[in-house]
């Protein structure tokens, strides 16, 4: 039996009276000490693995300036503090061994917006696109441009003074920042803007520490000048950190935030920003050209530029794969067609115009255009081009290129593509020779590796791809960095363009040289006990104290490698999660993850499920256990009722195992399974969450809940006999307390109409093996088999009559197939081995019938995916025959619906469809329009997130605050909305269960609402 697990690692002893003394003095923030809060920060979108000591998340600047004041006493001078907003930084720059401050929580509010001066004034812990939503509604917007824009925050986008695509026009993000709010090491609040001389003696007569740096940073920058001038790289991408070159702006004004911008936290924490904002631009284009190398694209993009876009985007062969086999393309394929006669794609440039004037964005791009054609049938140049027009369809190709940053870590193999040289920046006249130097440096050393990026600005993202599990490999992350930093030197350009300094610190001194001194001084004037994220961009001159080096510290490879490979292949989902944060998305209208947006915990996003997943595997390795072994020959059920009653006891006295926060963490999932396909990497947090339940309960008992969802399918036809007795029973006031004993909500109401007793009356039969022998071959053409499922079987009986009763009327042959149980629920909680059985029995039914010939459709969604997902990984792959969705079945057969020549009266419908078929099955979607289309009807797919139901999840008392929050998030403002009354349609038993819940309505399913027009018509 799996042991407890207590790692070793607990807070110091030092840290626990800071976190104390803190806490005494009124801290309005969370302070977590556990150690699953502690593992989910611990790593970022780097390389590395580095565990901090606490984890406290602020609840307002005044939490800060208590933090900081503190932290300044002497008997705490060696607590360390690091801010940290999204996490995706790719260098390490929020992880820290003392404690992470995450702003991110808490401070996320946009404070004021003025659209008529065109600026903004936000927390630290809004997100960018957050933000750009907001600004929208007045025309306006944020305009540094990053791939991770749907988590980055401002906060840690000042930190790094990031910028991306767009940035020859637009700057980084210190161009757009206009006053920041900064909690100095004092505890003091400084406000930062820029400054005329007068305004600055005024500061420098101050005797605190604000006006102690007034007067030292001025006085460096007038002394070293004409060495900064010398030094720093005239480029777009200019030195970021310290940026002596800029605290004098254009007007000759003293602006202390170009010390701050690209500062990693290293001088203050940055708690509320003003932002420059602007006009979005009303005009825009984006040109898709197709080249036959990556080089041709590359030496091509220089050329291009002489064309005046506002943006180029060079992306390689080996992303362009891997985004043509994710969900994404589907949206993007038509831009990129593959006609005959022309080579295979190995490069593209996708190349923007914006601006106010349409007739200008038309002249520009006639003019590209024109140029392309001319130079069509040329070596080395572009075989073919697209025209985007438009926002809503040049954002599916950017979203496809912000995609494809994270899909590279989704490689096949042990080796990913991996960022730690990946933002080099030179000037773009000498991108093609600096990039063919640094790929001889790659294959020099046998290396694979993905490339994509901003050669407008000089900037190409390099991922080498590397096992970093493997030891022999590792060393190779020295051996490329030191090489590709005397690249860079060579070409008179940089090894952080973009993406911050944080461990790459160490080179910081070659590269200033003469000048590094001086960001120390600057350093130990604002932090001069190095207490703020020490080890980056610089150390406190005559302290002895070191940067980080970047073979010096921990890897999530070194931790990786004590899971034994095989144990490694199993729950490969886990081990690969390479923390790029895709599921910290902040868009309440995206399905991807319903329980983070609601708790906005990390413990409870996939990225922390994973990593949590990952350290019990190694836990267990420490301790001789094989999880792959467990379950064979364990005693069963009553053999090892004693020990699992004992082990719930300990429990209760709280006795330690880690186990209880990987358990607590993966209870609180939905199982919606949209991580599956909104992970770039693919992370099935669901299947690892059913992997852990079976092996956690192995060990401590089971909620009685659990037992009776995993049995529902199997009680519900029994109970359905008598469903009057059934439905007074659970409605009995009397019984509440005993659904909460359970650790249960209520319970939906059974339907009072049974299939067996309506069947004869539609003249519908069932899917016998006698009945599918007798089918004529004429008849197959228009026959199909609904399987049914629990919920809409029995709850929802009259939508499985009505969709018989429409697909009669639409002169084709449904038949039905006997219930079965799906044994999804089973699944959920982790009866994997009853799940096994329940797959096998119902499984060998449908192959019976797909063997005659006849398709299988299902009803409701996650039902029926399931047998696509669950099923092949449980009985094997091309052994479950295809069970289709409605749509999907009924898209397929669109000749013969508009051959019915049914016009209905023009109409507009709005469809919330089910999250998991939203993002697993993502051409369904459009399928529905089709169908709607062929009867004259629109239906328009809503942007929603997750409803919160999930099957039974909400319906369970552990989760139905969460499951309340995550439906307020995004379904009820679509659902109250007067003007979607009776216009609205749901596919998933789950969402319309849930809107029954909350407002008392019942939503149809599309097919009961088209059957109705059909009969009113």
């Amino acid at each position: 039996m799996i042991p407890a697990l207590t790692p070793s690692s607990v807070t110091q002893e030092c840290y626990l009276a800071f976190l104390n003394a803190l806490e005494a003095d009124g801290f309005a923030g969370e302070i977590n000490t556990d150690y699953g809060n502690r593992l989910a920060q611990a790593t970022d979108n780097s390389i590395y693995q580095l565990l901090p000591q606490a984890v406290l998340y602020p609840r307002h600047k005044e939490d800060l300036c208590l933090l900081t004041r503190l932290a300044g006493r002497d008997e705490f001078r060696q607590i360390v503090l690091s801010p940290r907003g999204g996490g995706t930084g790719t260098n390490g720059q929020s992880l820290s061994d003392g404690i992470v401050v995450d702003l991110s929580r808490h401070m996320n509010r946009i404070l004021e917006i003025n659209p008529q001066q065109g600026w903004a004034r936000v927390e630290a812990g809004v997100v960018k696109d957050q933000l750009n939503k907001a600004l929208a509604a007045h025309g306006l917007f944020f305009a540094p441009e990053l791939s991770t824009s749907n988590r980055a925050t401002i906060g840690g986008m000042i930190n790094t003074d990031a910028s991306g695509q767009g940035s020859v026009r637009y700057g980084k993000t210190r161009d757009h920042v206009l006053e920041l709010s900064t909690v100095l090491l004092d505890g003091s609040l400084w406000h930062s803007a820029p400054l005329d001389d007068e305004t600055l003696a005024r500061h420098q007569r101050r005797d605190d520490l604000a006006g102690r740096i007034h007067r030292e940073v001025d006085a460096l920058q007038r002394q070293h000048q004409a060495l900064i001038e010398a030094r720093f790289p005239r480029l777009n991408r200019c030195l970021t950190g310290y940026d002596l070159a800029h605290i004098r702006d254009d007007s000759g004004r003293f602006d202390l935030n170009s010390l701050l911008c690209g500062s990693e936290g290293s001088l203050g924490f940055i708690v509320e920003a003003k932002l420059n904002v602007l006009p979005l631009p009303k005009h825009s284009a984006l040109v898709n050209i197709k080249y036959a190398s990556f080089d041709d694209a590359l030496r091509d993009a220089q050329a291009l530029m002489a064309w005046q876009p506002s943006s180029i985007e060079t992306v390689d062969s080996r992303v362009l794969q891997l985004a043509m086999a994710d969900i994404v393309w589907d949206s993007v394929r038509d831009y990129f067609p593959r006609r005959d006669g022309e080579p295979e794609i190995r490069g593209i440039n996708l190349v923007e115009y914006t601006g106010d004037s349409l007739a200008e964005v038309e002249r520009k791009v006639a003019a590209l255009t024109r140029h392309l054609q001319q130079q069509a049938g040329t070596e080395g140049k572009g075989f073919g081009h697209t025209l985007a027009c438009g926002e809503a369809e040049i954002n599916k190709i950017w979203g496809m290129r912000k995609r494809a940053v994270g899909l590279l870590g989704n490689a096949k193999g042990e080796k990913r593509p991996i960022p730690f040289v990946e933002d080099t920046a030179v000037p773009p006249e000498h991108l093609a020779d600096f990039i063919r130097e640094f790929r001889q440096v790659l294959d020099s050393h046998g290396l694979e590796y993905g490339m994509f990026g901003h050669v407008d600005a000089g900037v190409l993202h390099v991922r080498p791809a590397i096992d970093m599990k493997d030891p022999q490999q590792e060393p190779l992350i020295r051996a490329v960095t030191d090489q590709v930093v005397e690249l860079t030197r060579k070409y008179r350009g940089l090894l952080w363009g973009e993406h911050g300094k944080g461990v790459r610190s160490e080179y910081a001194p070659a590269f200033f040289g003469p000048l590094y001194p001086v960001l120390q001084q600057i350093k130990a004037l604002f932090d001069p006990y190095n207490q703020l994220n020490p080890g980056k961009i610089a150390t406190p001159a005559g302290r002895d104290a070191e940067l980080l080096k970047i073979d010096g510290v921990p890897t999530r490879g070194q931790f990786d490698r004590q899971v034994p490979i095989a144990v490694r292949g199993e729950y490969q989902g886990a081990m690969s999660c390479n923390g790029n944060g895709a599921c910290y998305n902040f868009d309440p209208d995206d399905a991807m993850c319903p329980s983070w947006k609601a708790t906005r915990q990390r413990l409870h996003s996939p990225k922390g499920r994973a990593t949590l997943t990952r350290e019990w595997l190694r836990l267990l390795a420490a301790q001789g256990v094989d999880p792959l072994a467990e379950g064979k020959g364990r005693p069963g059920f009553v053999a090892g009722l004693l020990p699992r009653l004992r082990n719930s006891l300990g429990k209760r006295r709280g006795e330690a195992d880690f186990s209880h926060e990987v358990h607590d963490a993966m209870a609180g999932c939905l199982a919606c399974k949209s991580c599956v396909s909104q992970c770039p990497i693919k992370v099935d947090i669901p299947d690892l969450r059913a992997r852990f339940m079976a092996l956690y309960f192995g060990r401590y008992l089971r909620p009685l809940s659990h037992y009776l969802v995993g049995s529902l399918e199997y009680i519900v036809p029994w109970l359905a006999r008598w469903p009057a007795s059934y439905n007074w029973l659970v409605g009995q006031p009397a019984l509440k307390g005993l659904w909460h004993k359970i650790g249960l909500v209520d319970s939906p109401r059974l339907s009072r109409e049974r299939l067996d007793k309506a069947l004869p009356e539609l003249g519908i039969d069932w899917a016998t093996p006698q009945r599918l022998a007798a089918l004529s071959p004429a008849e197959r053409e228009h026959t199909l088999v609904l399987v049914q499922d629990a919920f809409t079987s029995y709850f929802e009986t009259r939508l499985v009559l009505d969709l018989l009763a429409l697909l009669q009327r639409l002169g084709f042959k449904p038949l039905l197939a006997p219930f079965r149980p799906n044994g999804k629920p089973l699944h959920v909680h982790g009866f994997l081995a009853a799940f096994e059985q329940t797959a096998g029995k119902t499984n060998a039914m449908l192959r019976a019938i797909a063997d005659a010939g006849v398709p299988l459709v299902g009803i409701d969604p996650s039902m029926t995916l399931s047998y696509r997902h669950e099923y092949p990984k449980t009985l094997g792959e091309g052994k479950v025959p295809e069970v289709l969705l409605l749509q999907e079945w009924l898209a397929g057969r669109l000749e013969h619906l508009k051959g019915l020549d049914i016009r209905l009266a023009p109409e507009e419908f709005l469809l919330l469809p089910h999250c998991t078929e939203k993002t697993a099955a993502a051409a369904a979607i459009r399928d529905w329009q089709a169908i709607f289309a062929a009867f004259g009807l629109t239906l328009s797919p809503q942007s929603l997130g997750c409803c919160g139901m999930a099957g039974t999840y909400g319906h369970e008392r552990a989760n139905q605050e969460t499951s309340r929050q995550i439906y307020e998030l995004s379904w009820s403002r679509v659902v109250q909305e007067p003007a979607h009354r009776g216009k609205l349609v749901a596919t998933g038993y789950s969402c319309r269960s849930q809107v029954k819940r909350y407002e008392g309505e019942a939503i149809p399913h599309p097919l009961q609402l088209l059957l109705a027009r059909l009969e009113a018509a």
